[in-house]
């Protein structure tokens, strides 16, 4: 089949690689549909992570399952499924908890870790622990289908930095970054009642989206006295910080403008960045965050995406076909796209 590699720093190639196929009993294998490319993914695709040639790419994606382990009861061939961008055993300590990221037999996709997602099929790990049934409503309306994608990793990250932050009808919130992520932080933010949600980026075509996804107020992150407009248009800062950015300007305000004894949810992926304790402590602010459990969230958002409550298809600004990845790595990389859609019958 044909797949996208990793060769080096700004080279991602289309290949041919081996077929995957069950391997044991509680494997399935699926036929991927939908994929996309995640900002993520941009890390090693700039050389920032120590990343090797021949690495497979992708962890965003939903499919058809094609075969199925003796063992697997949950799904059947046929089925649309979504495929969380951490697989998961379902039954350890952690997946009982809803922390399916922290499972205990769990992993990302690609790399050498497992199949990628950025390919015609993948072995699924755990099938019964990892995949979700597509909705019916959404199987049947090809715009929702391709969208689904989203509830593979971004749309459940930005929910969580919302949870973390614990957004409640009334309050008031900040969503640090207006990448695919920041931009569902909005949207969940919105989606759990915030009677107000100001988004802080610089790029005007993603804060357009903010916008529509319900932010009241949009800051542009570059201006040298964003913390203290911030501090001001709140009187004394937002009850909820929502940090998807993951670099140590974003963490810097976040913590710099969090009200005392609010919260900050962190859910950016953290490169050569930290968190400085002092007003954290000092003010008695709530930091909870870090990589989402997609796989809790899916059952609990995927109704709403069903009947149109939470559409966050606005993000998927570009679509390729598995042929168009290297050029769709290209656009993110360049801030043309915000996020790519890989249509696998494009």
């Amino acid at each position: 089949m044909r797949a996208s590699v990793f060769h080096g720093k700004g080279d991602i190639r289309i290949e041919d690689v081996p077929d995957p196929r069950v391997e044991q009993p509680t494997d399935a294998l699926v036929r991927i549909t939908h994929a996309a490319i995640c900002g993520s993914d941009l890390w090693f695709y700039r050389g920032i992570w120590d990343w090797k040639p021949g690495y497979r790419t992708g962890h965003e994606f939903v499919g058809v399952v094609e075969d199925t382990g003796a063992e697997v009861r949950t799904v059947q061939k046929g089925d649309r499924v979504i495929v969380p961008f951490v697989f998961s055993d379902g039954t350890c300590e952690f997946c009982r908890k809803g922390l399916q990221t922290s499972c205990v037999h769990g992993n990302a996709w690609g790399a050498l870790r497992a199949d990628g997602g950025q390919g015609e099929a993948a072995r699924v790990p755990w099938a019964d622990g990892t995949l979700v049934k597509v909705d019916d409503a959404i199987a049947e309306d090809p715009a929702k289908l391709a969208a689904t994608v989203l509830l593979s990793d971004v749309l459940p990250t930005g929910y969580h930095a919302a949870v973390c932050a614990d957004v409640q009808p009334g309050k008031t919130v900040a969503v640090i970054g207006d990448g695919a992520v920041g931009l569902c932080a909005v949207l969940s933010a919105s989606f759990r009642g915030a009677a107000r949600v100001i988004a802080i980026g610089h790029h005007e075509k993603r804060l357009d989206i903010a916008r529509r996804f319900g932010a009241t107020d949009v800051v542009d992150s570059h201006d040298p006295d964003a913390a203290d407009k911030l501090l001001d248009m709140t009187g004394g800062g937002p009850d909820c910080v929502l940090e998807a950015v993951g670099a140590q300007g974003g963490l810097d305000l976040a913590t710099a403008i969090a009200r005392p004894g609010g919260a900050i949810g962190y859910v950016g992926v953290p490169v050569g960045a930290s968190i400085a304790p002092q007003r954290i402590f000092g003010q008695n602010i709530t930091l909870r965050g870090g990589v989402a459990p997609a796989r809790h969230y899916i059952p609990e958002l995927q109704p709403a995406v069903a009947d149109g409550r939470l559409d966050a298809s606005p993000v998927l600004d570009m679509r390729v076909g598995l042929d168009g990845v290297p050029e769709g790595y290209a656009a993110m990389d360049g801030r043309t796209a915000v996020k790519v859609l890989v249509d696998l019958a494009a």
